[in-house]
């Protein structure tokens, strides 16, 4: 876990709205056994704020996402997997994704998988103004509007997971959700892979009821374990949803017991 106490200077002094800003890492303490991961006070910051890292209801339930930043030869594979699994996901993609992969985005639509902005240009949050943070998400709805039915995007993954309360509420001002996530490894390094088995391994150890799982596309491990860890995920009695599902689900009005 990350604190990092920044202080931005501007010519004509201090902008107040930056000052003494806190910006933390999104990270947690691995669960096994089928326990989700300790989160310490990052939940509670979530929980107040309107942000996500996993479904609370304790259902046996899963939600796949992707982070998408460049396409390395390998999402193709993923969608056809899904496809032929009949499982959802959401892709959190950046305007260079966008703009280099068009045809792998509307496929994504067409296939009835959810779109997520993970900014334009990789953006810290944290570091900008909620101005430059509008014109960040703005750039990159418009960048998908521009090739596919899809006007405007529903939930946000801040890049590398930087994140605090007012950059949480910035979004919700502007129309957004942050989904974090519950289950995730060490898995961007394209030349540092480790074989399917070993991707297979980490979602197996560390899944819980209701995670969101992050997987990078441009792992080739990911790639070739997707179809091995969702058919063992059923096995043990887990299905797979749509981030939808778990924010609807979050909105239902809860049952009042012992009237």
């Amino acid at each position: 876990m990350i604190r990092i106490s920044l202080v931005f200077i501007f010519v004509g002094g201090l902008n107040p709205a930056l000052v003494n800003a806190e910006s933390y890492g999104w990270g947690y303490k691995k669960g096994t056994n089928h326990i989700p991961p300790e989160v310490g006070k990052y939940g509670k910051i979530l929980e107040e704020n309107g942000g996500y890292y996993m479904d609370q209801s304790g259902d046996k339930v899963v939600y796949l996402t992707f982070d998408n930043g460049y396409e390395a030869g390998y999402t193709e594979h993923i969608l056809d997997v899904l496809k032929d699994k009949k499982v959802p996901a959401t892709f959190f993609v950046t305007g260079h994704y966008v703009r280099s992969a068009p045809e792998l985005i509307k496929r994504m639509v067409k296939d009835g998988h959810l779109l997520g902005n993970h900014s334009n240009h990789h953006a810290d949050f944290t570091s900008i103004s909620k101005e430059k943070m509008k014109e960040e998400l703005a750039l990159l709805d418009r960048a998908v509007a521009s090739i596919t039915d899809v006007e405007s995007l529903q939930y946000v993954r801040p890049p590398k997971g930087t994140f605090n309360a007012r950059t949480i509420q910035w979004a919700n001002e502007l129309g957004y959700t942050h989904m974090f996530w519950s289950l995730a490894f060490v898995d961007w390094h394209s030349d540092k892979q480790k074989g399917w088995k070993s991707s297979y391994q980490q979602v197996m150890d560390q899944i819980h009821p209701g995670a969101v799982i992050l997987l990078h596309t441009v792992s080739p491990d990911n790639a070739d374990a997707v179809e091995y860890f969702i058919d063992d995920l059923r096995k043990q009695g887990y299905t797979f949803r749509s981030l939808d599902d778990l924010v609807m689900k979050d909105k239902l009005p809860k049952p009042i017991f012992g009237l």
